[in-house]
């Protein structure tokens, strides 16, 4: 099985596109929680037992760990334990480098943490990519158009006719022998994703920017998704995990992915009803 056929899998079982991201800073988590890596770790706890149910993936940012230092690595690898297993782990490191420092990143995030998933930076090429390609059932998702504003300032530029981020996309489809890659495309970016989608009608897509950065989710859902309306991964970070700065943080997470999962259901029954009429 591909990593691309598990997605497809996993997001039918679970009926949803919505991934919670883990990006969890001790600046911002509730003031009756232990400001330490035990307070991440129970945060982290709280908030998955309550969004499970309505998630197809969680996302580490691998920077809220590393940033706690020595006790980083233990908080990661016991985030990594609570996630069921009817869901996947994507590792948000944006990594890439040499072929053999690329091999060291790929075994540390795919052996040593068993992320299903991670994030990969492409602008160095193949070689930097390939390591990480090795592991067939591990999904690799290269950055094409991100969501923040520096974006314009290289992914847009063109080569000829086409933009970076399309040569990107196209490149992607090309190195994909064993289906295990998506791309990373910003919602806030709805036009672009329409014609990368285009490239790639069938490879995953993960898609962060709703919410707190500004992207429609309607537009992720509708450009995202494949004709199956599957295949889009729509991330969702801050605006779930600090629903709410209180003692019912917990509560109000579960309440936010309830009604994001929701949400996204009813744009994407849309979406497949128009794509098989067309």
């Amino acid at each position: 099985m591909t990593f691309a056929d598990r997605l497809r899998g996993i997001q039918s079982s679970q009926d949803s596109l919505l991934c919670v991201g883990l990006d969890t800073d001790l600046r911002h988590i509730p003031p009756h929680l232990n400001p330490s890596a035990q307070g991440v770790l129970d945060f982290n706890r709280a908030i998955i037992e309550a969004a499970s149910p309505f998630v197809c993936a969680f996302k580490l940012n691998l920077a809220f760990y590393e940033v706690l230092g020595s006790r980083g690595w233990d908080t990661l690898k016991s985030t990594l334990a609570m996630i069921p297993k009817t869901v996947l782990t994507i590792g948000d490191g944006k990594r890439g480098d040499i072929g053999n420092t690329s091999d060291q990143y790929a075994a540390a995030l795919f052996d040593e943490l068993s992320f299903d998933a991670v994030t990969v930076n492409p602008f160095m090429g193949y070689d930097s990519v390939e390591p990480f390609l090795k592991r067939r059932e591990r999904g690799v998702f290269l950055l094409t158009l991100t969501s923040n504003a520096g974006s314009r300032d290289f992914q847009r530029l063109k080569i000829g006719k086409t933009f970076l981020f399309e040569r990107i996309a196209a490149r992607a489809k090309h190195w994909n022998v064993s289906g295990n890659i998506g791309l990373v495309v910003g919602a806030t970016h709805p036009f672009e994703l329409k014609r990368i989608r285009r490239i790639v009608p069938e490879m995953p897509i993960l898609i962060p920017g709703v919410g707190k950065q500004g992207g429609d989710l309607k537009s992720a859902v509708r450009y995202g998704c494949d004709r199956d309306g599957l295949g889009a991964i729509i991330n969702a970070s801050r605006g779930v995990i600090y629903a709410s700065g209180g003692a019912d943080f917990a509560e109000a997470a579960r309440s936010q992915a309830a009604k994001l999962k929701a949400e996204i259901g009813r744009y994407k029954a849309e979406f497949v009803r128009r794509a098989r009429r067309s």
